[in-house]
């Protein structure tokens, strides 16, 4: 069951509460049986789940109601709240600064999505217009300077790399500090990863990290493990300083919420979620509005952030047009790219409530 299926399966067990003659104690039971189910389901740990069943129970007083005030309302909160804390670890993310040499290192397990990550996370802030290059520091693994050339072309973001160089600490190196000379803003370096964890993973990326001197470490985190994504992120913030992390592949696995909810019981910040192959299949992981997404409440604040950043008010001459009564096919298509600037229409269409 993919997270999907789960948001489906909550939502419809909570809209069941509007056709209750009466909430009952039992009624609460059935209910909180079936968002357990839903939990475990998409294997998030049953302890996390057995605590927020009994949270819930504890928030609802069905002996001192106040008179009026609606039950199914504050049940309805009650589990939107448990859902929040199972995602959301309530630590702050770093924020990259303008005007600067940002370094961002990423960090994972070779096949977890860390090269084609690093393309999405520069192509994101370079729509955002952030000056972005990347580094591949990548010398273990057979074709992932080709990987990240292809990508890098592709999106026109410049990148660096050498396939003579097999030394990934003289690679990050001499590639931070080329595009530092050059002004650039957001410098991503892709380092190797491997099949386990290994203490020659861990040196080399001690020996990359005091290189390059991150500013924010990134560790990307394959979504389809599930729970044992805890263990993993705690492995390695124990050997290098792990500073966020990204979740791929949660577009289709059963165990995306067992990772989630794994992955903040660590207490470390998910700052975006990878949800599909495409470039766009890409975005922050802020923990209400993803509750909200989930549950079919939409995302209203997030769409107008979308909008604003299309920076439509600038467009005068368009408006002065469209005063006159003149719109021509070439505006038609500049407003069709304007909605395509937005993102994947399907994220879109799920920050409106109801769809």
């Amino acid at each position: 069951m993919v997270l999907a299926d789960l948001g489906r399966k909550i939502s419809s067990a909570l809209k069941s509460l509007n056709s209750a003659t009466t909430i009952s104690k039992e009624v609460l039971d059935g209910l909180l049986k079936e968002i357990a189910t839903a939990l475990i389901e998409a294997d998030v740990n049953i302890r996390q789940v057995l605590q927020l069943r009994e949270n819930v129970k504890s928030a609802i007083s069905f002996d001192d109601q106040v008179a009026g005030l609606n039950k199914q309302r504050m049940i309805q909160m009650a589990v939107f709240r448990e859902l929040l804390k199972l995602v959301d670890p309530g630590v702050p993310e770093y924020k990259p600064a303008k005007g600067k040499a940002n370094v961002i290192m990423f960090v994972g397990l070779q096949g977890s999505g860390k090269t084609t990550t690093c393309t999405k996370l520069a192509y994101y802030y370079m729509k955002r217009n952030w000056k972005t290059c990347l580094v591949c520091a990548d010398t273990f693994r057979a074709g992932a300077y080709d990987q990240i050339k292809q990508n890098a072309t592709k999106a026109k973001i410049p990148f660096y790399g050498s396939y003579t160089e097999s030394d990934p600490v003289v690679i990050a190196s001499d590639g931070v500090e080329t595009f530092k000379r050059e002004g650039f803003e957001i410098i991503i370096v892709d380092t190797s990863g491997r099949h386990k964890q290994e203490d020659s993973l861990f040196e080399e990326m001690l020996q990359v990290s005091n290189a390059v001197k991150p500013d924010n470490v990134i560790f990307v985190m394959d979504a389809s493990i599930g729970q044992a994504c805890e263990a993993q992120a705690k492995a390695f913030k124990q050997k290098v300083d792990v500073g966020s992390v990204i979740v791929t592949k949660l577009d289709g696995h059963a165990k995306g919420g067992g990772a989630l909810s794994a992955v903040a019981s660590t207490k470390s910040p998910i700052v975006f979620i990878g949800t599909g192959e495409h470039i766009d299949d890409f975005e922050p992981f802020k923990a209400e509005p993803f509750i909200r997404k989930l549950l079919g409440l939409g995302d209203i604040a997030g769409l107008i952030d979308k909008v604003n950043e299309l920076k439509l008010d600038d467009n005068e001459e368009l408006v002065e047009k469209l005063k006159h009564g003149k719109f021509t096919l070439r505006d038609m298509y500049e407003q069709f790219q304007n909605i395509l600037k937005m993102g994947p229409f399907s994220q879109i269409m799920q920050m409106i409530p109801g769809i």
